[in-house]
This record gives structure tokens, C-alpha cells and sequence, in this order.
């Protein structure tokens, strides 16, 4: 820096990124800063291209924890990115012939949410199935891998957008390849015909709003010994609509803020056709749990239960946060 400035030094540890890869900017989670900085200066893969295959070679191959429907722990699986069949896969086991669940890239998205899965390197995967959407939560002790998945992952959008927009530049195509939420939070729902305010976890993911039906109180997750992998934490699942009915809640264990069972789309603006809106946003109506299953209602919820207890001290004297959405408020159905 002192001998040859920092437009020289750029010039030499950035002079080859790819433009799928991620630049990470100040207000993301801090996995991706520091990946970024350790590929550029300790690693120097953007100076050495073939340092950049684990996420540019059209295929990976490896073992991610992931978040199971049913009981909420964390089970080793097998994912397979192939951009020759445009999919993400995953199997149930190892030597699995059929997958259990086949994510198209073309309707793929995938976010860091450290807070929400309860690990510093948990991404979210977003993908469609049936018009329905569907997350995944997985994540990896060693942050690199994470990382090198984020990115192959864009790499694979990136080359499909490229073939289904040819005359598109990098700088219309880059902004597609992912996307974070705009807004995440809690808002009170009117229930169904005469049932009252209910609180639901809402998530505003490009033009669409949808809430989810189980959201579950912050926890902080256990810390996973140096060395060792082990599935981390689990989910506590609310008990079914018979319990709502016999007016009895259950006590919740501490969970993520929301559990991905099932949601539905609350409200949608008008989407208009272009690349501007990105093979990738498309808008659905409709959400179902992972592997299919029936979602159901949370239980009411007794004054001075550790649930209510927790709510009040997340939300404070002035209820629950609300979200400013005024695009969605005009053109949304109830």
C-alpha cells in the first residue's frame, strides 16, 4: 500500500473475479467478509483463475447439514449442483439413487441467515415445487465450503441467465443471481372468519409477502465443540389444531424465529414481464412443508406463558412491529 496505492494493489488481487462471485458489502453477515478477504489476499484466487474451480467448474459435490421437516434437528446430507441438468439435489442417504428433493436453478435463491438457522454460516435455499415455495436450512462448520457453495450456486444462475437472455450484459444479469429478504418481522393477522389478531412471522421477498403459520421465539443455538460435526439444536413443533380447539398451550421450547413449514402468499403486486423482474422472481400463491404434510394452526396462547412473556420482551411496550409496504398494501388481495 505505502509503496504502489491502493488502485495498483486492487488492480493485482482483483484482476480476475468472476462476476457471479459475491462482493460483499458492509452490511452483510460476517462469514462473507471474511471469505472475501481471504480469497482475495490469502488465497489470491483472483489472481489465480484455477483457484476458482470448487465454485466455477459446473458441478459440486458434498455433505451440508440440513434442517429436518419433521423434529427440526440438523442431519448430514448429500447435495449435488450440476448445471448440465440446471439442479440442486439432495439425498436422504449417501448411497441414495433417487433424490429426495430436486431444486430447479432456474427458480433457485439463496441467502445467509446466521441468526435465523442459529449458526454463523446458515444459508437459506428458496425454490419452487408444485407453484409452492419451499426453504431448506443447511449450513457448514468450515466456512470456506459454505461459502464456495453460495457462490457455485450463483455461478449456475448466472450461466443460465446467461443462456436465457443472450443479449444481456453481466451488470442486468449479476443483480438476479440472488437476492435477500427486504424485510422480515412480525405483524398481527386476522385469522378466519371469526377468530382475532394473531401474531405471524412475515417475510417480503421481492414482490412477494407471505407469512408463516408456526413462527417459533428467538433461541440462542448450543456451540458446536472445535472439530466436531454434529446436527445443532432442534425445533420444538407446536402442537396440533386439537389443543387450539380444547383451549390448552402447550409450552414452546426457545426455536429460530420462524419454523418453514408452511406459509402462504399474502399479498402481491402486479408483476410486469422482462428481465428486469428475472426468471428467478417468479410470484406463487401457495407455500406447503418440505416432503409435503398438512399445516395447521398455532395454538392460542395463555396470558403469562413463557411464549407470551417471550413475545413482550421482543416487542416492548408498543406491540408488535409492523412493516411499511405500501406497493403491496394498494395492490394486494386481504
Amino acid at each position: 500500500m505505502a509503496s504502489r496505492g491502493n488502485a495498483i494493489a486492487r488492480a493485482t488481487f482483483e484482476s480476475r473475479v468472476p462476476p457471479f462471485y459475491y462482493r460483499p458489502s458492509a452490511s452483510d453477515c460476517q462469514l462473507l467478509r471474511e471469505q472475501w478477504i481471504r480469497a482475495k489476499y490469502e488465497r489470491q484466487e483472483f489472481a489465480h483463475p484455477e483457484r476458482q474451480e470448487p465454485y466455477s467448474a459446473g458441478y459440486r459435490e458434498g455433505f451440508l447439514w440440513k434442517r429436518g421437516r419433521d423434529n427440526g434437528q440438523f442431519l448430514s446430507r448429500k447435495f449435488v449442483l450440476t448445471e448440465r441438468e440446471g439442479a440442486l439435489k439432495y439425498f436422504n442417504r449417501s448411497d441414495a439413487k433417487e433424490p429426495k428433493a430436486v431444486m430447479k436453478i432456474e427458480h433457485l435463491n439463496a441467502t445467509f441467515q446466521p441468526a435465523k438457522i442459529g449458526h454463523p454460516h446458515g444459508l437459506q435455499v428458496t425454490y419452487l415445487k408444485d407453484n409452492s415455495t419451499r426453504n431448506i436450512f443447511v449450513y457448514h462448520e468450515d466456512g470456506k465450503e459454505m461459502v464456495d457453495w453460495f457462490n457455485a450456486l450463483r455461478a449456475a444462475r448466472f450461466h443460465y441467465l446467461q443462456v436465457a437472455f443472450p443479449g444481456a450484459s453481466d451488470a442486468d444479469l449479476v443483480p438476479k443471481l440472488s437476492r435477500n429478504y427486504l424485510q422480515e418481522g412480525y405483524m398481527e393477522k386476522t385469522g378466519p372468519k371469526t377468530e382475532g389478531f394473531r401474531k405471524r412471522w412475515f417475510t417480503m421477498d421481492d414482490r412477494r409477502l407471505m407469512y408463516f403459520k408456526d413462527p417459533l421465539p428467538p433461541r440462542a443455538a448450543p456451540r458446536c465443540p472445535p472439530g466436531r460435526l454434529r446436527p445443532r439444536g432442534s425445533l420444538h413443533r407446536q402442537q396440533r389444531e386439537r389443543l387450539h380447539g380444547a383451549g390448552r398451550a402447550p409450552a414452546v421450547h426457545p426455536g429460530p424465529p420462524l419454523a418453514t413449514r408452511d406459509h402462504r402468499c399474502h399479498a402481491r403486486a402486479p408483476v410486469s414481464a422482462g428481465l428486469r423482474d428475472g426468471v428467478g422472481a417468479a410470484g406463487v400463491d401457495g407455500g406447503a412443508p418440505e416432503g409435503g404434510g398438512q399445516a395447521h394452526a398455532a395454538p392460542r396462547v395463555r396470558s403469562g406463558s413463557p411464549l407470551q412473556a417471550q413475545a413482550l420482551a421482543r416487542e416492548g411496550p408498543g406491540g408488535p412491529r409492523t412493516l411499511d409496504c405500501p406497493d403491496v398494501a394498494a395492490g394486494g388481495r386481504g
